[in-house]
């Protein structure tokens, strides 16, 4: 997972803050200043710095690179045959090969075969060939990217539908554009910072940067109607895995013991011992306490699969150590966010240092299939599915934005198949009637959650009483006394008299309990200005539905322990 960083000046030849100098009291020049502020996300792309800049036409472009597909020759930024068109990217382009062939396929008399330097360089010879709006409507991936056409001085911004790759956008007190993959690069000197909208693109000059979208299904406006053909729900997730699975480097996934992280190894298993042979193995690993519930449900998991399987333990006083890490990577105060987050931080790190670089995850089906234990609770179909669509756009809030930045805090790709564009189109258009929890198998005392995605791979892929398990939340999983203690540890820090001043301090999203009060003044330290502070969403259940306000899923009623 890379890192772009971009500064476009609004005025021609003139040079960045002129008269004002650094904290070594040196002048900077738009290049070293640049270099610098990216150097903050650093962490995203450890194996190359790449960096344009022209002081005469006002603009740097930089991309911290995590080598994973063309490792070889896809160090950006790319440069277009001409030079007039430059692209930092960021992300995978699961269709590249595709876009490629199309490509090639209108190629004119005399024109040289187009052969890609890695998957992102596509993008700049499909502008060059197509143009910007059958660009966006075609590629499929998981991606931002900042592209600069000197021809016509039009900036091109987009990101992926769904929100899994951050981008941020800033202006400086002079009104220059910047544009980066994490807020740290920019809070420093942006008196403004927002979320550049996922799904959205702008194609303009450098004056103004108003996001448009270009992403858009009637699941988001209306109530689908169609039923669930169960071939078709397993045949597009397999696809959506295969997809995922193109690689120059060493690759494993994460499997907590859940159904979604369990699912997406065990497709990947089968897909990779076609490929490779029957005695591919795929790497796999979990995190928690000791004693933590996924254990168990991992190892029965790994064993049937035949993975490669590793459990990373972590201890309490370790995970409360990475408390203002989490916030600092995360860019969030978010309770469940920050909750999550650490034993990510931990287990990336390990994983990191085993020498794998991109890692399979199960992120998104909750949100797709109503996952979440106070799903159960909803009124009526119809409030289910806009409660689903609702998680599903404000996935990059939360879980997207905790699995990037959590595996990127050391250098490591995450891929979320469940988030692929096709797949995530085809379940949205899913009537709710289906996608709701369900009771039609023998022995369910109560409704299951994401029933018909069970149901789509209930032969020869999971165990069953993995299959069939109960979700657990991803913090609750680790070991239950780790969100009990993180909240009594934060909350130890606040006191009463602080805590009764919370609405007054905070003004933007008050923090209702002491260890939301505890995230959000770190987070404060570390992100100063309002602006930064309303890029964050709080992740809560439905209380009108009368759910406990607490987003842990052992907070919910329907939760039973340890099943």
């Amino acid at each position: 997972m890379c890192g772009i960083f971009s500064i476009f000046l609004n005025e021609r030849h003139r040079r960045l803050y002129g008269g004002e100098t650094d904290l070594c009291g040196r002048k900077e020049s738009l290049r070293e200043l640049a270099f610098r502020q990216s150097a903050r996300q650093r962490h995203r792309g450890p194996d190359h710095t790449g960096l344009v800049a022209d002081e005469d036409e006002g603009f740097v472009l930089v991309q911290e690179r995590l080598c994973v597909i063309g490792v070889k020759t896809g160090t950006q930024p790319f440069v277009s045959q001409d030079g007039q068109v430059l692209l930092v990217a960021n992300g995978e382009i699961y269709n590249y090969l595709l876009m490629a062939q199309e490509i090639n396929d209108a190629l004119e008399a005399g024109e040289s075969t187009y052969t890609p330097r890695s998957d992102c360089d596509v993008i700049i010879a499909y502008y060059e060939k197509f143009g910007v709006d059958v660009l966006m409507k075609n590629i499929r991936g998981m991606f931002a990217f900042v592209l600069y056409d000197k021809k016509n001085g039009c900036i091109l911004v987009a990101r992926d539908p769904i929100g899994i790759v951050p981008l941020y956008s800033g202006k400086d007190v002079e009104g220059n554009l910047w544009i980066a993959s994490e807020m740290k690069c920019l809070v420093e000197k942006c008196s403004e910072v927002e979320i550049f909208p996922p799904g959205h693109m702008y194609y303009g000059s450098r004056q103004k940067l108003k996001p448009v979208s270009y992403f858009d299904s009637d699941w988001m406006y209306e109530i689908p109607r169609a039923k669930v053909d169960l071939e078709r729900l397993k045949k597009s997730l397999e696809d959506a895995v295969e997809s995922h699975l193109q690689c120059d480097v060493p690759m494993g996934a994460l499997l907590s013991g859940g159904l979604d992280s369990s699912l997406i190894a065990s497709i990947a298993t089968k897909i990779m011992k076609k490929r490779h042979g029957p005695d591919y193995r795929l790497k796999t690993y979990s995190v928690g306490l000791v004693g933590g519930p996924d254990f168990e449900f991992a190892r029965m998991v790994a064993d049937y699969i035949g993975s490669d399987h590793t459990e990373v333990y972590f201890t309490i006083d370790e995970g409360l150590n990475y408390i203002r890490d989490a916030v600092l990577h995360g860019e969030t105060y978010d309770i469940t966010t920050v909750r999550c987050t650490i034993p990510l931080l931990l287990l990336s790190r390990y994983i990191k240092s085993e020498g794998i670089k991109m890692v399979l995850s199960g992120e998104g089906a909750d949100e797709l299939f109503g996952g979440y234990l106070y799903f159960h609770q909803a009124p009526n179909a119809e409030e289910f599915h806009f409660e689903t669509v609702k998680r599903v756009q404000n996935l990059h809030y939360a879980d997207c934005l905790r699995a990037n930045k959590g595996t990127s805090a050391w250098g490591l790709e995450l891929r979320v198949p469940f988030l692929d564009t096709d797949f995530v189109n085809y379940v949205m258009s899913i009537r709710p009637e289906d996608r709701k929890p369900q009771n039609k198998i023998n022995g369910l005392v109560q409704p299951m959650e994401k029933y018909i995605l069970r149901e789509a791979f209930a032969e020869d892929y999971l165990p069953q009483k993995v299959l069939w398990r109960q979700k657990e939340q991803f913090s609750d999983g680790v070991g239950y006394t780790w969100i009990d203690t993180i909240t009594k540890y934060a909350a130890s820090h606040i006191s009463d008299a602080e805590f009764s001043s919370a609405a007054a301090r905070f003004p933007i999203n008050p923090p209702p309990t002491k260890e939301a009060y505890y995230y959000r003044q770190i987070f404060k330290e570390l992100f100063p200005h309002e602006s930064c502070a309303s890029t964050v969403t709080r992740w809560v259940p439905r209380t009108d539905w009368g759910c406990s306000a607490d987003p842990s899923g052992r907070k919910q009623t329907i939760h039973k322990e340890n099943v």
